[in-house]
C-alpha cells in the first residue's frame, strides 16, 4: 500500500506526494487557483523538485483519466471478495440531476460508494460531496448487489 502525504502550503495550496518504489517522492501541488502542478521531488530533499510540469484543468483531467478510475476499479475487482462495481447513470431529469453527489446521501441509505463521475469523456475520479451531478453523467459506484440496486433506484426516483 501507497502511503500519500499531505502538507498545507500557506498561501499556495496543498501537496500530496507519495515515495515510489524507486525512491523518488512523485506528487501534486494543487494551487488555491485550481491550477495543479505534477511534482517529482529529489531523492533527499522532498523540498527540491527535479521536476515541475504545470497542468491545465484538461490536462490534469485526462491524467486522472489514464491513472485513476479504471486502475482503481480493476484493483477492487482483483482484491476484494464481495465488491462489485457498477455504472449507474444518471438521467436528465432525476432528482439528483443539478444537486451535489452528497444530496443523494447515496453512502448513507445504501453503503454504495462513488468511485468517479464520467461527464462527457472526462473521468472526475473521488469526487467530493459538493461535486455537482448532471443528467448525463456516469457513476462509478462500488458496494454490494443489493446496495448498487438501492443506488440505481435512489438515483431514479429520490
Amino acid at each position: 500500500m501507497v502511503n500519500v502525504e499531505v502538507t498545507p502550503l500557506p498561501g499556495i495550496g496543498t501537496r500530496q506526494d507519495f515515495l515510489s518504489r524507486s525512491g523518488r517522492r512523485i506528487g501534486v501541488v494543487s494551487h488555491r487557483d485550481g491550477h495543479v502542478d505534477l511534482i517529482v521531488s529529489k531523492q533527499d530533499d522532498t523540498d527540491a523538485c527535479v521536476a515541475s510540469i504545470a497542468l491545465t484543468v484538461e490536462e490534469s483531467a485526462a491524467l486522472a483519466n489514464l491513472l485513476g478510475a479504471p486502475h482503481l476499479v480493476a484493483q477492487l475487482r482483483e482484491e476484494a471478495a464481495g465488491v462489485h462495481t457498477r455504472q449507474l447513470p444518471l438521467s436528465p431529469g432525476s432528482p439528483y440531476d443539478g444537486r451535489t453527489l452528497g444530496d443523494t446521501a447515496l453512502r448513507t441509505r445504501t453503503a454504495v460508494s462513488v468511485v468517479a463521475v464520467v461527464r462527457a469523456g472526462t473521468v472526475h475520479p473521488s469526487p467530493r460531496p459538493d461535486f455537482t451531478l448532471g443528467g448525463g453523467d456516469l457513476l462509478i459506484t462500488v458496494g454490494t448487489p443489493d446496495g448498487l440496486a438501492q443506488a440505481a433506484d435512489v438515483l431514479d426516483r429520490g
